[in-house]
């Protein structure tokens, strides 16, 4: 069993709410009970419940989740977000060589068509 922490306001949360009123208002005692309605019956919702395929957590979710809960038992969530906002931040580093590779090649075809105008 997986537990995850979310904000109440997040989409997250709401759609998981809507999910809960959904399995509730399903709840057979609270249908009204009508002659010609159809339930479903005792061993077999039994045996849908138990036969039904559970849903599979893929590995990246699983490694999310690992890296989630060792960022919050260590603490090191703010400090991880500093240091990514930083100069040192994988973003930032690969941002700069983009730049420094697209200038790279600016210079470079510059000399290739100057070598072929004269």
């Amino acid at each position: 069993r997986v537990t995850k922490e979310v904000d109440s306001t997040s989409k997250e949360a709401k759609s998981f709410l809507k999910q809960q009123e959904k399995w509730q208002s399903s709840v057979p005692g609270s249908l009204p009970t009508v002659s010609g309605v159809k339930r479903p019956s005792g061993i077999g919702s039994l045996l849908g419940k138990i036969g039904s395929k559970k849903q599979k957590m893929s590995t990246l979710e699983k490694s999310k989740l690992d890296w989630e809960n060792f960022k919050e038992e260590e603490g090191i969530v703010e400090e991880l977000a500093i240091h990514n906002r930083g100069k040192d931040g994988y973003i930032e580093r690969k941002a700069f060589l983009e730049r420094v590779d697209h200038r790279q090649f600016e210079i470079e075809r510059d000399i290739r068509l100057s070598r072929m105008k004269p």
